[in-house]
């Protein structure tokens, strides 16, 4: 792919993100065909087609493409790339079925069509989450996806990390018992508790998606503490956006519920800086993922681009 200048226009952006979604969108159908692969016995029919109403047919596939290009980067042939940011994907379509459960957010609507548990049932949406989830370790642990077993390692821990205990699940317990789902009631968070939420729940595989590229690329100790530092900013950035467009934008638009947030009693930074407020904190972490690039040339352009685009977007 061409590169992007940092200037790039949303639009422009947008395209380019559209371009590699088509891309991802394919690996991740022939993940989910029909035909047993090797080493399994079936492949139960209404379970897969559950993930695959999971997975397939919308999401801007952001994360995988910050994998892609962080790889890119780094000189990783595209075709690892790619399949590092489809592991990506698979997990955070796993979350997002999980999510979207009366357990959780009881949500109806996910990328303009009903949830998973809500065309299929609560049963097999939780175990067409569990198989995304598991297929994403499968695929990072392919040798496809590098031939270096130390390198595959690398990313499968990164990603686990980024995703279990400490990371996304971990904020997703710590949303929970802000909104008062347990016995000891809601909890007003301070502003630093919502950032820490939010660093987890959304921000760590976000960061992982960056951090997974370069690792695949064999970035050194050095790149990968700037784009760290770039991953953790673009992280809240997109976030804190969320939280905006939760306020301001409308189902048709976001292919999801809105105005949900305050009616829950989540923890947002909109809730805690006010809008106007939360909108000075988006920009500024937008430049801040940008500045933490200041060490790369122009061929990081398109990273200083999606850290824009993470903050200007409209759904």
């Amino acid at each position: 792919m061409s590169s992007v200048p940092s200037s790039a226009s949303p639009g422009e952006i947008e395209a380019r993100l559209a371009r590699h979604a088509e891309a991802i969108e394919a690996l991740l159908a022939a993940l989910l065909a029909d035909a047993a692969k090797p080493g399994e016995t079936a492949r139960p029919a209404r379970l897969l087609a559950a993930m695959r109403h999971g997975a397939l047919g919308g999401g801007k596939r952001l994360r995988p493409f910050l994998t892609a290009e962080t790889a890119r980067l780094f000189g990783a042939a595209p075709e690892q790339g790619l399949r590092a940011g489809a592991a990506v994907e698979l997990l955070h379509c796993y979350s997002l079925v999980h999510d979207d459960l009366p357990a959780m957010d009881d949500d109806d609507l996910r990328r303009g069509r009903p949830t998973v548990h809500k065309a299929f049932d609560e049963a097999t949406a939780i175990l067409a989450g569990d198989a995304l989830l598991t297929l994403a370790f499968e695929v990072l642990a392919d040798e496809a996806t590098h031939p270096s077993g130390a390198v595959r390692a690398a990313l499968v821990s990164c990603l686990a990390r980024a995703s279990g205990l400490g990371g996304m699940v971990g904020g997703q317990m710590l949303d929970l018992a802000a909104e008062g789902r347990f016995a000891e009631g809601p909890e007003a968070l301070p502003e630093a508790a919502i950032r820490r939420l939010q660093a987890m729940k959304t921000g760590a595989l976000l960061a992982a998606s960056v951090e997974i590229g370069a690792r695949l690329g064999g970035a050194d100790a050095a790149a990968l503490a700037a784009l760290g530092d770039y991953g953790r900013a673009l992280g809240a950035t997109f976030q804190v956006a969320d939280d905006i467009l939760d306020v301001e934008s409308d189902a048709e638009q976001m292919g999801k519920a809105t105005a949900k947030d305050a009616d829950k009693g989540k923890a947002t930074l909109v809730g805690a800086l006010g809008l106007d407020g939360a909108k000075r904190e988006r920009d500024r972490l937008s430049e801040a993922a940008v500045a933490a690039l200041a060490g790369f040339g122009p061929e990081a352009d398109v990273l200083r681009a999606a850290a824009r685009f993470a903050a200007q977007r409209k759904s």
